[in-house]
């Protein structure tokens, strides 16, 4: 009797320690299995990943120091610590993606007002399983608001491994210059424990500057053509200017010349020819003054073959009041013309004098 009751009481531990066995036998073939219903994916874990986390070794040395009871309303109150997503063979990267798993840059710069497209993927093996992946958090920021989000999936072969990868294309609006931050994503993946595993995607950061505007540049331009034209114009006019004040300078040299010649002359010329030649100087001042079409001798002096000045009526012009003060210098004129007679070298030298002056030539000293 003796050593049957020892017997029972060694036996006892051995079936609570296998009761328990079997317990921690079913939680982990629960966690190992993925399902599918209604297009909904499911996150797979593979028993790899669980028995690397140590937690079925952790049950089985607790087991050691308590009885079955305790094991059991320990396995009830918590459940098993869920496998990273790197152990999971997950990635998320944000940008531009080319494959899965490689990250390129995001648009490092943009204008106020661009809409850009941010993309946001997440990746992993297959391995025969698919997952939910539902995005938790908004792009919005200071600067910058998020117009809408499209997501897309594929899959690739990479390094002989099928890998699949949804992506999240977030649609950006630049509403603020500067340097600013696309946020980190923030994303849950439902596991059948009714856990959820955590991702999150790094800060992009992003500069926006000011659009560029053409219009001070196209009127600083304009300004700066109008700004030469005016001053090619005053350019132009001060060059005719100074021409025009050179010929007139030339000019009046030329018939201060005659005139000087005229008055040595005074004593001993023919007074009738003295002033018909002082006649003829008068007249290439007054078509030099007032131009050969004011004069009216263009088309007869052209016909004639003789010379513009020769033409010109000096009578016609004190008429029109344009030679003031002329006539009795014409009335010297026309008496040498038509009366003849000789006339006193003062006489002439007074005549003289007086076309000087209507003239306005200054005789030099």
């Amino acid at each position: 009797m003796k050593e049957k009751y020892v017997n029972s009481k060694t036996a006892k531990p051995v079936k609570a320690k296998k009761a328990k066995a079997e317990n921690q036998e079913k939680n982990a073939d629960s966690l190992l299995v993925a399902t599918k219903k209604d297009s909904t994916n499911v996150l797979a874990i593979e028993p790899d990943s669980l028995n690397a986390s140590g937690d079925l070794d952790a049950h089985e040395s607790a087991a050691d120091g308590s009885n079955a009871v305790g094991d059991a309303a320990q396995n009830d109150a918590g459940m098993p610590a869920l496998p990273t997503a790197e152990q999971l063979g997950i990635t998320i990267t944000a940008g531009n993606v080319g494959n899965a798993g490689d990250a390129g840059n995001a648009p490092f710069s943009a204008t106020v007002g661009d809409t850009i497209n941010f993309p946001v993927t997440v990746s992993w093996s297959v391995n025969g399983s698919a997952i939910l992946v539902v995005p938790t958090s908004s792009a919005n920021a200071k600067g910058i608001l998020q117009l809408g989000v499209s997501q897309e999936s594929s899959r690739l072969v990479k390094d002989g491994k099928e890998m699949a990868q949804i992506t999240f294309n977030y649609k950006l609006v630049m509403q603020d210059t500067g340097n600013l931050n696309i946020p980190a994503m923030r994303f849950e993946i439902p596991t059948p424990m009714g856990q959820s595993l955590d991702l999150r995607s790094d800060s992009v950061p992003i500069r926006v500057d000011a659009p560029f505007n053409a219009m001070p540049f196209i009127a600083g331009g304009a300004v700066g053509v109008c700004v030469l034209l005016a001053a090619l114009w005053r350019m132009r006019k001060r060059a005719h200017l100074r021409a025009a004040t050179a010929a007139k300078n030339a000019f009046e040299n030329a018939l201060r010349e005659k005139m000087v010649v005229l008055k040595q002359r005074v004593m001993v010329a023919d007074s009738r020819e003295w002033l018909l030649e002082l006649e003829g100087i008068c007249k290439e001042y007054a078509m030099h003054q007032f131009g050969a079409s004011a004069c009216g001798i263009a088309a007869k002096a052209g016909d004639a073959g003789m010379p513009a000045a020769s033409a010109v009526n000096l009578d016609a012009l004190v008429a029109d009041g344009k030679l003031d003060g002329w006539k009795p210098l014409l009335e010297e004129f026309a008496h040498a013309r038509y009366g003849g007679g000789k006339r006193d070298s003062f006489e002439n030298k007074e005549t003289w004098k007086l076309a000087m002056t209507l003239m306005g030539i200054k005789e030099e000293d």
